[in-house]
């Protein structure tokens, strides 16, 4: 696995659903393409296990995957394949899409015919693509949380913020006082902070 740093954004790509199976023939042999939203490195064997119940007769599970809306993690692997022939030319196929928080499986059944390092590499890019196309996309915002603790007789002030900046209540808690979790758009945090910083007697925390 690797990792590396992205230039700072305030949206990403992703998709909410598995997308439908695709098929790409090439000289005999398919391959099946599948796109599935995983949130954890450990989701990505479960859909692995599923797909191999689908098809226990296929040669090779071929997958890219990659997580983070900022800093990045991802993973390609051929599965058998020659090195770099399936599983880079897949993740290839998430970077053009600029995608993150998802899995790209291209399920390989051999037709008796080689295709070759470079037939490889183009079945498979092309069998991602070809997912990839058919997927429902949608955009996020990436999002910086907080935590807001204050005195009953705030509740106006701060629910006049929340309105106009349409903040998102993650959790609330209205005990002895008031707590509340918040979700900021990055973008617009500096802007919101400042605003409930200037009430006086509010508590306000950044959460990890």
């Amino acid at each position: 696995m690797k990792a590396k740093s992205r230039s700072v954004k305030d949206t990403y790509r992703t998709i909410e659903s598995p997308s439908q199976e695709t098929l790409f023939k090439e000289k005999g042999s398919k391959f099946f393409g599948y796109a599935f939203p995983i949130s954890k490195e450990e989701e990505v064997k479960l859909f692995l296990e599923q797909l191999k119940l689908k098809h226990p007769t296929a040669g090779h599970f071929c997958y890219a995957w990659q997580l983070g809306e900022e800093t990045i993690r991802f993973r390609a692997n051929d599965d058998g394949e020659p090195n770099n022939s399936a599983g880079q030319p897949i993740y290839g196929q998430l970077q053009s899409f600029d995608m993150t928080n998802i899995l790209v499986v291209s399920v390989r059944y051999f037709g008796g015919t080689k295709l070759g390092v470079g037939g490889l590499i183009q079945a498979y890019k092309y069998s991602a693509q070809l997912t990839l196309e058919s997927v429902d996309v949608v955009e996020r915002t990436i999002d910086v949380s907080y935590q807001l603790i204050f005195d009953y007789p705030l509740m106006n002030k701060v629910m006049r913020i929340v309105k106009e900046k349409n903040i998102h209540i993650l959790e609330q808690d209205l005990g002895i006082n008031c707590v509340y979790r918040i979700a900021v758009r990055k973008s617009e945090a500096e802007e919101v902070i400042a605003r409930f910083e200037s009430i006086y007697e509010l508590e306000l925390k950044k959460l990890s």
